[in-house]
């Protein structure tokens, strides 16, 4: 006799929550699990990526929250640099929260704002080019950088937007890379 879970078909695999909890347990409730995205709204299927709105929360968050932590942990070393003889721990945990709540917050603000323009400039960009490549990440990389560093004057803009451009270029690659030939 053929067992149920070894059945595949065109509409999913079949699970059974409890195979693992006794083997003498009979096979009756198996669930149909599906092998495609599965989408509330129709229009849901047809996006071929995020949002401008999406990209923009995204990116910043995720920059705020990096930033955070690796600001909050620099902080933490510098706080632990500044320790004195004598100090009482009171005095050292204050010295220690100050220092990493105030360059978590500065990192974090600089780097959410770094993920706030690549979302700007990407989102406009692919709306420009109306293509969906990575063209479109190297100049939202430039673009972002140029922006960042513009106060600075020309030349420190040109720098930081080849930087920008050249960073994202090796990202892409470099996920591009791992999809294809480091099987997950």
């Amino acid at each position: 006799m053929e067992d149920p879970r070894d059945r595949h078909d065109e509409g999913g695999r079949f699970y059974n929550p409890y195979e693992h909890l006794n083997p003498d347990f009979p096979i009756h409730n198996l669930y149909r699990l599906p092998t495609s995205p599965e989408f509330l709204f129709q229009e849901e299927s047809l996006k071929r990526h995020r949002s401008v709105g999406e990209n923009i929360t995204y990116y910043t968050g995720c920059g705020y929250l990096a930033g955070s932590i690796a600001g909050g942990a620099k902080g933490v070393v510098d706080g632990v640099r500044s320790f004195e003889h004598g100090d009482t721990a009171k005095l050292r945990v204050t010295r220690l929260l100050n220092a990493s709540g105030s360059t978590g917050r500065r990192v974090g603000n600089r780097l959410g704002i770094i993920g706030l323009l690549y979302a700007g400039f990407e989102g406009a960009v692919v709306y420009v080019r109306d293509e969906d490549d990575m063209i479109n990440s190297m100049l939202a990389g430039l673009g972002t950088g140029l922006m960042y560093k513009a106060a600075s004057g020309p030349r420190a803009a040109a720098l930081a937007g080849a930087i920008g451009g050249l960073a994202v270029g090796v990202a892409v690659g470099a996920k591009q890379v791992l999809k294809r030939y480091v099987p997950i």
